[in-house]
């Protein structure tokens, strides 16, 4: 690491607001949000948890996302609620640096997680006999270690490649949050080459994910609709639209925040874009699984009578 870059012991972050009136009503907007996160997605995984009956695959998977949905929004809301609070816009070397490979380590996971529940999804749907034994409690485990493994290796070599790299444009990060681009353009314009050639490799591993999401989802689509009966048809359709709306969610919100044409970029921009993509998933996944999920909504409400 430079001099540059060694020498700075703090990032400043991006705030919400110039006065402090707005900066503590965004206090407030963020802390109810974060506690619908919290809300939602804990009810999701105690009951999950608690319900034997819902000791499935497809659940299985789904308490792992609800457990990268609470880690994604913790990673940067509660830091963003205090520094509105105490009014200031200082992180840490060290905590920029923790961020950073938390939120990379967690959104990196949630993805290779829904690729592993569209085929959950798929094999559920077009090869129901085949279920048991495809998707057996080791294949469960195994899936879903092989997507929090990926996600851990690939958040270390971005990690390792970024905070490697000089930093010679002084310590303003232009976002609520540390994120990989914006320290990159903190880098010196030389030296950024080997990070571009991690983002360039993950591009083509994400496009890789995405297509067999596609793929899966055409067959499912196919499979469901030569189903005779309408009642057949809804059920199975009720399994996967859940998934299917929150990876379209997590696409497009990520697409258009990484795509945008630089014409149109601007700071109250950048910030709409990375709340849409860091902040409302994981605040909405939870209604998007329990509005169509009757299972679910039986076993959350006998859940929450029997505590009461």
């Amino acid at each position: 690491m430079s001099n540059s870059s060694s020498s700075i012991s703090q990032f400043l972050l991006l705030p919400f607001a110039d006065t402090r009136e707005l900066q503590l009503l965004y206090f407030w907007l963020f802390l109810g949000i974060y506690l619908s996160a919290l809300l939602g997605n804990g009810l999701i995984i105690i009951t999950i948890a608690c319900d034997h009956h819902l000791h499935t695959p497809m659940y299985f998977f789904l308490l792992n996302l609800s457990v990268l949905d609470l880690g994604c929004i913790s990673t940067t809301v509660p830091k963003a609620m205090a520094n509105s609070l105490w009014d200031t816009r200082a992180i840490s070397y060290t905590g920029c640096v923790a961020q950073l490979y938390f939120f990379l380590f967690l959104i990196i996971t949630e993805y290779y997680l829904l690729t592993v529940m569209a085929y959950d999804r798929y094999i559920a749907i077009c090869h129901p006999l085949h279920y048991g034994t495809l998707l057996g409690s080791r294949a469960c485990v195994h899936m879903g270690a092989a997507a929090w493994g990926g996600g851990f290796l690939h958040a270390v070599l971005h990690m390792a490649n970024t905070f490697s790299l000089p930093l010679c444009h002084g310590n303003a990060v232009d976002q609520f949050f540390c994120e990989i681009p914006q320290i990159l353009k903190l880098s010196c314009s030389d030296a950024y080459l080997r990070e571009i050639a991690v983002i360039v490799v993950g591009a083509c591993l994400s496009c890789g994910c995405f297509v067999f999401i596609v793929v899966s989802y055409v067959q499912i689509f196919r499979a469901v609709l030569t189903i005779p009966s309408q009642q057949g048809q809804h059920k199975a359709f009720s399994t996967c639209l859940p998934h299917l709306a929150v990876v379209s969610l997590f696409f497009s919100t990520a697409v258009f925040a990484n795509l945008k044409p630089s014409s149109i970029s601007s700071l109250f921009l950048e910030l709409a874009l990375a709340f849409l993509y860091s902040v409302f998933p994981p605040t909405v996944n939870p209604l998007i699984y329990s509005m169509r999920n009757q299972e679910l909504k039986d076993a959350m409400w006998k859940l929450i009578t029997g505590c009461f």
